[in-house]
């Protein structure tokens, strides 16, 4: 897809279940951006024992949450690789309101900022449906669900015969208080995007297809 050549670098909103991975998976495919997860990038600074590694497996150690400026250096260092030169989908980052300043004042430092922070709008029912159908392969970890992408054997892996099972976080009682802990940390994000002129609001409880024509329209006006 051809947008214009300055950086792009998008912010994923919406509630756990929304789809905003797997929209930022089909984004960076068709953009040529890739996907910047902040679990991937926790999983591979401790994978890889690097200092940052290290410093937040201290605190995960103890039992205490991450604090932000360590999950702001582990994203900025993943935003710096070369590849990022041109932008990113950002998915799970920001969470916080300091984590979204903090973002925006180590952009303005390198003269880019977020061009877009598309928010798939989800109602609370469908997100806890979504999620409390989930399945995943204990062996391979892929990814199914019982109503809309269900295995060809209920329980048993298409691709390698191992064991289905739900989540413990996609329990719905558990689902629930991930909702409460999204409206009562991340939700504001939506605020702060609007107020700096980026949000654009996308009804999420739709065709996954319907979805992403309607990010890529959002793209391509960020983008003029």
């Amino acid at each position: 897809m051809d947008t214009s050549s300055k950086p792009l670098f998008m912010i994923m909103l919406g509630a756990p279940g929304a789809g905003k991975g797997t929209q930022a998976r089909m984004l960076s495919e068709v953009l040529g951006l890739p996907q910047v997860s902040s679990g991937d990038i926790f999983r591979e600074n401790l994978r890889n024992a690097t200092p940052l590694g290290r410093l937040a497996k201290g605190y995960m150690d103890r039992g205490e949450l991450v604090p932000d400026d360590v999950t702001i250096d582990m994203v900025m260092d993943r935003l710096s690789c070369p590849d990022c030169a041109g932008g990113a989908v950002l998915d799970g980052f920001p969470r916080t309101l300091a984590q979204a300043d903090a973002l925006r004042q180590a952009l303005v430092a390198q003269d880019v900022r977020v061009s877009l922070a598309p928010l798939l709008e989800v109602s609370d029912d469908a997100v806890i449906g979504r999620l409390a159908g989930r399945r995943v392969c204990r062996d391979c970890q892929a990814m199914y669900h019982v109503v809309f992408s269900p295995p060809k054997v209920e329980g048993v892996c298409d691709k390698c015969g191992g064991q289905l099972y739900r989540r413990a976080d996609d329990e719905p009682d558990t689902v629930r208080n991930r909702l409460f802990v999204y409206y009562k940390q991340t939700a504001p994000l939506v605020g702060y995007y609007f107020a700096h002129g980026v949000l654009v609001t996308i009804d999420g409880d739709r065709p996954i297809a319907a979805v992403q024509a309607d990010l890529l329209s959002a793209v391509q006006a960020a983008s003029v």
